[in-house]
């Protein structure tokens, strides 16, 4: 199955979840400026420029600094030779030592990418890895001769799903989703590109080459068999429409082993005569056939919830399943070498199955790594990640452009949100089988590269926890159906349930400030929840909001004294909520532009939220009219943000964790040191600023430059009143200069 969009599948709430099919980019909605437009200012970009230009994921105002970016398992390569595993993860690679297959240990996660790693091709005679980065993500190609400090060699970017890739030669034959077989000159791996393409009836999940042809998986359009003797100019010459939705394919001798995934089938496809392939077999896997591999008499099926199948093809007219391992979440991907099967599980990392008895498949090994990275929470230089199914994972982000793993922590079930006060992170870790349960872990992070579990608190059945809350010695639980927990971790060996309080709806997520508790409470929207006596919380309050508040909240108060509360609405964006009365809270403002919102953080005077594929920056200096001001374009669905500073932390689902700057957060709009001789203030939405000084010799040359130090405007201050500037000039970043005062710089939007 196409990776991203299985992703959305299966890694969402019940009531997010989409077709594959039915999924689509967003139209692109431009503001402002792009940060493009600023390029040559390499203190606006990161350190690795060429990596954030051919990432397209647009943006205003707002950069992409860095990303711990692993996530969902779909692809997987083996290097025999060198014993090694080479293993997707979300938008990353793990580099996996498996000369013991029980017990696999991580090389290197360097190979990275912003897309998701929808593919992997190994070519074993110059060891490189080709890596096929999903949505906008591209091709990229990896020295990997050091396993332990793998290389970027170069990179192809195509304009849409690079869902595959095979190579052979100086060409690498890309599975497009955009219904294409594109083919890609990589004699010179540092600047591949494109030489050729063929139209396929539907979008191309996989290739595999052998001799003059290429043999491509196309989703409903079947096998479709393309001639590319001549790279300049391959066409299709065969076609087998079987297979109703072909997901992977494998090849061996004289026959194609298609994976089908609606019908879960694995087709024999008899491809002698590659103009005229003909249908000779098949066996029923029972779930959904997503990968193949072939090795000897045996295909290899990975079949999503029903595990690792195991087909004898000894016949290829009557293909048999001899046995099968079903230890897994949602088995996606599988490379065979000797007697093992070394599986992605999507959630779960690798799977290492003996198979030396074909017929009683066995587990061998494992190795953990993120699936759908769901809460994030940051204490000095760390970041601390909820990841569903592996738990907390701590991320050394000090410097936020190359953030690393430092510690992890596996709960005993699925890591949604996460809290952290002191030298503990609370984890809300739910698991669902037959009945629901959830429980709070208590994790000792005082050494952040050695986190440990010291105490817990189940909750009852069908207590689903969607957020977590601390204060004081008291944590505070949004536990869906069950409204508000209130748990005492004042020894956070024995923390114990004291409290509750049911909500009208489905608490989602909550903020605590003083006496009240603030829910995101579905349908209902906000419920204010008096906590002075933590043992007997009481609903004093609700505001409305217009369709779902599924989450996302945020409390803070402004410069009047006025708080607010500040909630994500699914489908009805951003509302502002006064608080100031608990007991009488109203609506005073919201942004409902072009986004469904998921998750919240507010700092200063900005509120940073995200839903699907998008991070906007919205002006909130003025409650009642927020204003959107920047966005940045991301790889997946947000679902928690933590802010620090000018950066933004966002866990992004099967992405992990994405770091940004805003660019404003940080940028004047007003003069407020009152002692400063140069005063700029900004009308953002006039496109001017206007310009005083005072303590300099008048007259005074002033003059306006652009990042790039280029003087785009010039003017002479001549007394005290305000000069009107930057009015004719394109939007952007400038720098306000008067000689023998400091430069101030200002943001034109528009």
């Amino acid at each position: 199955m196409n990776c991203l969009l299985l992703l959305l599948v299966i890694s969402l709430p019940d009531e997010l979840q989409v077709s594959r099919k039915s999924f689509s980019l967003k139209d692109e909605s431009l503001i402002g400026f792009s940060l493009t437009e600023f390029e040559e200012y390499e203190g606006l970009l990161s350190p690795d420029r060429e990596r954030l230009r051919s990432e397209r994921f647009d943006s205003s105002n707002m950069r992409f600094v860095g990303d711990w970016p692993f996530g969902n398992s779909w692809s997987v390569e083996v290097d025999s030779a060198r014993n090694l595993a080479f293993c997707g993860s979300g938008g990353g690679v793990y580099i996996l030592d498996i000369s013991d297959p029980a017990h696999p240990v991580k090389l290197s996660d360097k190979v990275q990418t912003k897309g998701v790693v929808c593919g992997l091709f190994y070519e074993k005679i110059h060891k490189r890895l080709y890596v096929a980065a999903g949505e906008g993500g591209g091709l990229h190609i990896w020295d990997v001769s050091d396993s332990l400090n793998p290389q970027k060699l170069g990179s192809y970017n195509a304009p849409r799903y690079v869902n595959g890739v095979a190579v052979s030669g100086d060409f690498a034959y890309v599975a497009d989703g955009d219904d294409l077989l594109r083919i890609v000159d990589i004699s010179d791996p540092e600047n591949p590109n494109e030489v050729g393409s063929c139209g396929i009836c539907d979008p191309a999940y996989n290739v595999k080459i052998s001799g003059d042809y290429a043999y491509v998986a196309a989703n409903d359009c079947g096998l479709r068999v393309i001639d590319i003797s001549d790279p300049s100019e391959p066409n299709e010459v065969g076609s087998s429409d079987m297979p109703m939705d072909a997901e992977d394919i494998a090849l061996s001798g004289n026959y194609a082993y298609v994976a089908d995934w609606n019908s879960g089938v694995l087709h024999v496809i008899d491809i002698s005569d590659p103009e005229d392939p003909r249908v000779v077999g098949f066996c029923d896997t029972h779930g959904h056939a997503g990968g193949v591999a072939v090795s000897g008499n045996y295909a290899y099926v990975t079949d999503a919830d029903y595990g690792l199948r195991v087909v004898d093809i000894s016949d290829p007219s009557n293909p048999i399943e001899v046995g099968y391992f079903n230890a897994f979440y949602w088995a996606s991907a599988v490379a065979i070498s000797g007697d093992y099967a070394y599986v992605t599980d999507v959630e779960g990392g690798l799977r290492v199955v003996g198979i030396s008895d074909p017929s009683n498949p066995n587990a061998v090994g494992s190795y953990d790594m993120p699936g759908v990275v769901l809460g994030v929470a940051l204490s000095g230089d760390y970041a601390y990640v909820t990841d569903d199914p592996s738990g907390l994972w701590v991320i050394d982000i000090s410097n936020p452009g190359d953030p690393n793993e430092v510690g992890h922590y596996i709960t005993p079930d699925n890591a949604r949100k996460v809290a952290v006060s002191g030298n503990y992170a609370y984890v809300a870790d739910c698991r669902s089988n037959t009945t629901i349960y959830s429980s709070l872990r208590v994790i000792d992070i005082s050494s952040p590269e050695e986190p440990t579990e010291v105490g817990s608190c189940e909750t009852s059945p069908y207590f689903f926890i969607k957020g977590v809350a601390v204060s004081g010695n008291y944590a505070y639980v949004a536990a869906c159906l069950n409204g508000l927990l209130v748990i005492d971790v004042s020894d956070p060996e024995n923390p114990v349930e004291v409290g509750s309080c049911d909500t009208p709806a489905e608490a989602h997520g909550l903020a605590v400030s003083g006496d009240y508790a603030y829910v995101a409470d579905d349908e209902t929207g906000l419920v204010v929840i008096d906590i002075s006596d933590p043992e007997d919380p009481i609903v004093v309050s609700s505001c409305d909001t217009p369709v779902k508040a599924w989450g996302g909240i945020a409390v803070s108060s402004n410069e009047s004294g006025n708080s607010y509360a500040y909630v994500a609405d699914w489908g009805g964006g951003l509302r502002i909520i006064d608080i100031s009365n608990p007991t009488e809270p109203n609506e005073v403002g919201f942004y409902d532009g072009r986004l469904d919102a998921k998750a919240l953080a507010v700092s200063g005077n900005y509120a940073y939220v995200t839903g699907w594929d998008i991070l906007l920056l919205i002006d909130i200096s003025d409650p009642s009219d927020p204003i959107e001001v920047g966005y940045y374009e991301t790889p997946a669905l947000g679902q928690g943000i933590a802010v620090s500073g000018t950066y933004v932390y966002l866990a992004d689902n099967a992405s992990g964790l994405q770091i940004y700057e805003s660019l404003l957060a940080g940028v004047e709009e007003e003069d407020r040191d009152k002692e400063k001789a140069l005063k700029v203030t900004q009308n953002l939405f006039m496109g001017t600023a206007e310009v005083q000084v005072k303590g300099v010799e008048l007259p005074v040359a002033l003059n306006v430059y652009d990042v790039s130090g280029r003087v785009k405007e010039k003017t002479i201050i001549y007394n005290s009143s305000p000069v009107t500037i930057v009015a004719d000039l394109k939007p952007g970043i400038y720098f306000v200069s008067v000689k023998g005062l400091e430069p101030v710089k200002i943001l034109k939007l528009r």
